[in-house]
């Protein structure tokens, strides 16, 4: 068996069995490792040395975290809840349906904007989500739907707007890898290339709405556990908080790190007094266990991607799907696909996939007679394919950073799987649709 078939197929059963996703990557890396004949000492090695690729992203959602924890401090958190709770009270009689969908479309529109506008991706998430998430207990959402609503706006502007994030895959890594295997790129609209994919993700995220529109109960308490319900605030503090907030954002965007920008946030807290001096190391240690769980995630999701780099198979799984294929287009182009959704569901990043499927998929694409178009929408699909849906994946682990500081969000059944089945099913199909017919 593949190597890369076997570690996907383990580290998914045992993270589908409740088992938790650390132990699921590391026990996936290990027979991944073992099974492409790596031996245990190798296989180590591999995983070990590829720890320290995500520990720049693990040390940046805990310094997040404390950033966040900060925020609360400040009472802004519940300055948006008790505004928030004064509109739902307004609209009692109606069941604060119009509330509902402002908090939804707030959260739908800053996802996008994290792509592009202010180019921050999930870094917004243990921010703005853990104030408002007592609201949305109260109106009693499905928190499904917003991991759903918020992994749409993290994947869908990157794969179809040229623009931020989608820039640097579109442009920078999806269109410059077809180019260089041969496929003359030039009067190809990318945009246009990607646009029945993008139309599938749309799709699955309408569905979601019809899947989770019905109400779902959650602990109140838990969150005043979690909440620190006491605190008071004033106009001073909500202004530092905003002070605080707009200065990270810029010094990230500035510096191109989430480390700086959340520690100046954090900084201007402990400077103001809103976070008293004595209370800053408990603070801090607060808020970085709240982001622990994540941060290891990334750290075995990065060693577990050197280990599938490492035994070699990952480009022999996609060399071996050409000789499945027998000359036909619609079976190739469901190959190609079905193989970049286990590729990327492995290595957690669809900007990492697109060169590997590129080199042999441009080629095979050409042979059955794909047009240029086609091939660039069969690997761009094939790449983003697995971004939702995958346990190490930014893209799930960032909704469930904010949606689980209660303990009321499952990883895998509340996030993983629900993304998994709305957005890669229709993306499969919407892919493949659009290789036939571009």
């Amino acid at each position: 068996m593949n190597a890369v078939i076997a570690a996907v197929g383990v580290m998914l059963i045992l993270s589908l069995s409740r088992v938790h996703v650390v132990i699921a990557l590391i026990v996936g890396a290990l027979v991944g490792g073992l099974t492409g004949g790596l031996g245990i000492d190798a296989t180590l090695k591999a995983f070990n040395s590829g720890l320290g690729g995500g520990a720049t992203v693990a040390l940046s959602y805990a310094l997040l975290g404390a950033f966040a924890v900060a925020i609360a401090k400040s009472g802004l958190a519940h300055a948006l809840a008790d505004k928030a709770l004064t509109m739902v009270d307004r609209q009692h009689a109606t069941g604060g349906g119009s509330v509902k969908w402002v908090l939804i479309g707030l959260l739908w529109v800053v996802a996008i904007a994290s792509q592009n506008i202010l180019p921050i991706h999930i870094a917004f998430i243990p921010l703005l989500v853990p104030p408002l998430l007592f609201v949305l207990t109260k109106l009693q959402l499905d928190r499904r739907l917003i991991a759903c609503v918020m992994t749409f706006g993290l994947i869908t502007p990157y794969m179809f707007l040229p623009v931020g994030f989608g820039n640097i895959f579109l442009n920078e890594i999806l269109l410059a890898n077809v180019a260089r295997s041969g496929v003359d790129i030039s009067g190809i609209n990318v945009t246009h290339a990607m646009g029945i994919p993008a139309l599938g993700m749309l799709v699955g995220l309408g569905i979601a709405f019809i899947s989770y529109r019905k109400k779902r109960v959650y602990d109140l308490r838990k969150i005043g556990q979690v909440e620190q319900v006491a605190v008071q605030y004033n106009l001073r503090s909500l202004l530092i908080a905003g002070v605080a907030i707009a200065a990270a954002f810029i010094i990230q965007l500035l510096l191109d790190s989430m480390i700086i920008g959340a520690l100046a946030g954090f900084l201007i807290f402990s400077a103001s007094g809103i976070v008293k001096w004595r209370e800053t190391d408990d603070l801090f240690t607060e808020g970085m266990k709240m982001m622990a769980m994540i941060g290891f995630i990334m750290i075995a999701a990065s060693g577990f991607a050197e280990v599938m780099k490492a035994t070699g198979e990952v480009q022999t799984l996609v060399e071996s799907s050409a000789s499945w294929i027998n000359h036909s287009k619609g079976i190739g182009a469901l190959l190609m696909l079905l193989v970049g959704l286990l590729v990327t569901m492995g290595i957690g990043s669809s900007f990492s996939t697109v060169p590997i499927l590129a080199a042999i998929f441009v080629p095979l694409c050409v042979q059955l007679g794909f047009s240029p178009m086609a091939i660039v929408c069969i690997v761009g699909t094939a790449g983003a394919l697995g971004d939702a849906g995958s346990p190490a994946s930014d893209s799930t682990l960032g909704p469930t950073s904010g949606l689980n500081i209660d303990g009321q969000h499952h990883h895998i059944w509340d996030t993983v799987v629900p993304t998994f089945l709305h957005y890669n099913l229709p993306l499969l199909v919407f892919g493949w649709v659009a290789a036939m017919v571009l």
